[in-house]
């Protein structure tokens, strides 16, 4: 009969005595009652070997004086499928044993039912290394929160971690008295840790418990890669909650599959979003860690003899010499950008540019062995515990091998699998085709290209008002690159000048139309006209420029701009004023501190080269730290949506928190595009800021020659208070000759106004009359004309500006860094 009941899983076999280590003691009972299987543990038990069990009433088995009642009990249980409770057993000794019994009713291979019995025996087991205590409950239950392959913390009421298990500490890459203390958001700043803190509030509150989708996983904290989390309050005796537990559970695999499959089509739009090999490989392993990998490479053949219809050949397993190209990693190691790495010939990255496939290595395998012992970059890998690799050939589209995609991982303790290499030779796949694209472009794509980048910023200037995210995207379709542009300009008094246009047309064309619209902007700019007279020139402009190119061909894209659109806005970080006008294009969205998110209502003008209509400036006051954001209609031309859809989606993303406008503007191109898309799309992302009060000082002059002097002193006492002696000397004479021509040849009031803005120093002087300030060579003999020419001479910069009640003259002077 022994045969036919094997051990329960987990049990131990005994080695004689009553004491030692925990055992499970179990039988099998048919429905009469009978005792049709006795294990070992049993036998330990009560002290009966199976021939003296076997085919007896288990009621027998039962103390003396009770077996009547064991038989009712037997029979109440029949009608369930599980029974526990408390019995006193009789030992083959006499001894009387009260035991804690638990029976399952099954009915195994479908055929009569049978109650399996048993009944876990404690024993004595030896106090584990270095632990002096017994297997206590406590005991078990911190080494359950130690070892749990969950990842656990716990909160306080404050929010404040008290305790985080083995599996959360490296998740954070933290130690547990590195984070005690500290809130969640402090410890991995991120959207979703204030989403945890937030659920943690409600069950302080409420007692509940909350579910989260994704919350924290081995990569850290995020809504990418985190697996489910529970949050669960933590009770004392009398209910009260003392604190919350955040429990983060790996994902079924169906879960895994979803969220994989959902990860890789936002990441694949954000690959390829630029024309640039190395952006484009950049983009790359910024998608692949932390969600894929903890350390990620992409390391590019250098220019070698081509073949065929300009494809590069592929070398043989010989000794391949790469250029490290990109590079994203958790902890920040390894071969830098842009160094030469010499792969020996039997490396896993040799291979894979060699056969053009890619392939996942443990730790131990033959290959990468043979690799540590040749090559630096293995070493680096095996110092740094990467435990598994996946090398992955990038491919364009053609299949010709630019490179290869190096992952590892250290800090996640599952080795890369199928799936991930499935998802990182998709990856790799979009990156290699976009690489190529750049690579090795049609002719007029490649001086399309090449014109249109030569004309769009290539830095953005430096300037006090607002910080700046930008991204362009040339259309993916046959119809070429495009005309849109934008442009950051620096004007006087701490104004910047935001501009989005976009030129109607594709190619060659079109781009140099941009050039010559984006040029007269500029010079516009620079005269400081208003927005909406700024338009109005270039409307005319645009006008001319389809007369010059008007004739024989009648082309679309020979109509020199006519339909172009564009955006002007200036913003002045001392009155926190914006303005701006627009030609027929989309209006700016913008985003105030309290989250709330709206277009700016801009009245519409006519697309430039209609000639004849009016523009209307649009003037409104933001707070410190709005975000406005400025793009072309491209962003919302994609094809999966309608234009609402395309408009919710989004303010959906300038609503949520970010912490850099990079990351912004990557979010906003994430939700909003699914494939490249079919015309070219600009994207300008501004943060507002504020000048301090108190590095402005503005004072009303009186109109009198005899006021120049005060207004001098007033000039170096503020100089004095902002600890800038040393320019008092030059702005002593800049505050005389401007104040003393705007009393000579101005109109009341006047006014002056210094402005410390950073190594700036500002000297601005307004009165209401119309006339420009004009700067002439005095001759010998003159008494005056000289202000000018002397103001030109001491300041940096110097221009005016012109309002619709006077002009502002102003002079600028950079001073020497702190």
């Amino acid at each position: 009969m022994m045969d036919r009941f094997p051990s329960p899983p987990g049990e131990q076999a005994p080695t004689g005595a009553a004491t030692g280590p925990a055992y499970t003691a179990s039988a099998m009972v048919d429905e009469r009652g009978m005792v049709t299987g006795w294990s070992e543990g049993a036998r330990r038990l009560l002290g009966y070997v199976s021939s003296q069990v076997v085919g007896h009433p288990a009621a027998r088995l039962l103390a003396e004086g009770i077996a009547d009642a064991g038989e009712g009990v037997w029979r109440g249980a029949a009608g369930g499928r599980r029974w526990s409770g408390t019995v006193v057993l009789r030992h083959r000794d006499g001894r009387r044993l009260e035991r804690r019994l638990l029976a399952h009713r099954r009915r195994p291979g479908g055929r009569h039912t049978e109650w399996l019995v048993v009944s876990a025996v404690a024993g004595e087991p030896d106090p584990p290394a270095g632990d002096a205590g017994s297997l206590t409950a406590e005991g078990l239950g911190e080494w359950v929160f130690r070892q749990s392959p969950s990842l656990l913390a716990v909160f306080d009421t404050g929010l404040r971690l008290v305790r985080a298990n083995a599996g959360m500490q490296r998740a954070l890459s933290l130690s547990e008295e590195e984070m005690r203390g500290l809130r969640l958001p402090e410890i991995a700043p991120d959207p979703v840790s204030d989403q945890a803190e937030a659920a943690m509030r409600l069950v302080v509150a409420g007692n509940e418990v909350q579910e989260m989708e994704a919350c924290v996983g081995p990569a850290g904290v995020g809504a990418e890669y985190g697996w489910p989390a529970s949050l669960a309050p933590l009770k004392d005796a009398g209910g009260r909650v003392r604190a919350v537990c955040l429990s983060a559970h790996h994902p079924l695999p169906g879960q895994l599959a979803g969220q994989r499959m959902q990860w890789l089509d936002e990441a694949k739009t954000r690959i390829g979003t630029t024309s640039d090999v190395q952006r484009t490989a950049q983009e790359l392993t910024d998608v692949a860690v932390p969600r894929l990998a903890d350390f990620a490479a992409v390391d590019l053949l250098p220019d070698v003899p081509r073949r065929g219809d300009d494809e590069p050949s592929v070398p043989a397993a010989v000794p391949l010499t790469l250029r490290r190209t990109a590079v994203a990693s958790v902890v920040g190691a390894g071969p830098e950008v842009g160094e030469s790495l010499r792969y020996p010939a039997l490396s896993p990255v040799t291979r894979c540019v060699a056969e053009g496939r890619g392939a996942v290595y443990g730790a131990g395998d033959p290959a990468v062995a043979a690799w540590a012992e040749q090559d630096r970059q293995a070493v680096w890998l095996r110092e740094s515990e990467v435990h598994s690799v996946m090398v992955v050939p990038v491919r364009g589209q053609d299949g010709v091998t630019l490179g290869t995609a190096l992952l590892g991982r250290h800090r996640r303790r599952e080795p890369f699998d199928a799936g991930d290499l499935a998802a990182a030779e998709e990856l790799t796949f979009r990156a290699g085709v976009a690489m190529h694209a750049a690579r090795r472009p049609a002719r007029e794509h490649t001086t399309t290209m090449t014109l249109q980048r030569s004309l769009l910023p290539q830095t953005l200037p430096d300037q006090q008002a607002l910080d700046i995210a930008t991204r362009y995207l040339p259309a993916g379709g046959r119809a070429g690159v495009g005309g849109d542009w934008f442009d950051v300009i620096p004007l006087s008094g701490t104004r910047v000048a935001l501009v989005v246009g976009d030129v109607v047309g594709h190619g060659i064309r079109a781009s140099a139309t941009m050039g010559r619209v984006r040029t007269a902007v500029r010079t516009l700019a620079d005269v400081d006209l208003p927005p909406d007279e700024l338009l109005t020139h270039l409307d005319d402009l645009v006008i001319h420029l389809s007369a010059e190119e008007s004739g024989a061909e009648g082309a679309a894209e020979s109509a020199g701009g006519i339909g172009t659109t564009c955006l002007y806005a200036v913003y002045d970080p001392v009155s926190r004023g914006l303005s701006l006008a627009r030609a027929g294009h989309p209006p700016p969205a913008v985003v105030t501190p309290d989250g709330a998110v709206r277009f700016l209502d801009v009245p519409p003008g006519p697309p430039l080269g209609l000639g004849g209509l009016p523009f209307e400036t649009f003037e409104t006051e933001l707070p410190a730290g709005s975000l406005l954001a400025l793009y072309t209609d491209g962003l919302l031309a994609a094809r999966e949506h309608d234009i609402d859809e395309a408009l919710d989606q989004m303010f959906q993303a300038l609503a949520r928190p970010a912490g850099t406008l990079d990351a912004v503007c990557d979010r906003i191109l994430t939700s909003m595009l699914a494939h490249r898309p079919d015309d070219d799309i600009a994207l300008l992302v501004a943060r507002t800021r504020s000048l301090d009060s108190g590095r402005v000082a503005t004072w009303d002059v009186a109109f009198d020659p005899s006021a120049v002097a005060r207004a001098r002193q007033q000039a170096t006492e503020q100089l004095t208070a902002w600890q800038l002696d040393e320019a008092s000397f030059i702005t002593e004479l800049v505050v005389s000759e401007l104040v003393t021509n705007a009393i000579r040849y101005g109109r009341p009031p006047v006014r002056l106004r210094l402005i410390h803005a950073g190594t700036t120093l500002i000297c601005e002087v307004y009165d209401s009359a119309g006339t420009a300030p004009h700067m002439r060579r005095a001759r010998v003999f003159d008494e005056g004309g000289r202000g000018l020419l002397l103001v030109g001479q001491l300041a940096q910069r110097w221009g005016s500006r012109h309002t619709i009640a006077g002009k502002t003259v102003w002079a600028e002077q950079f001073l020497e860094p702190d």
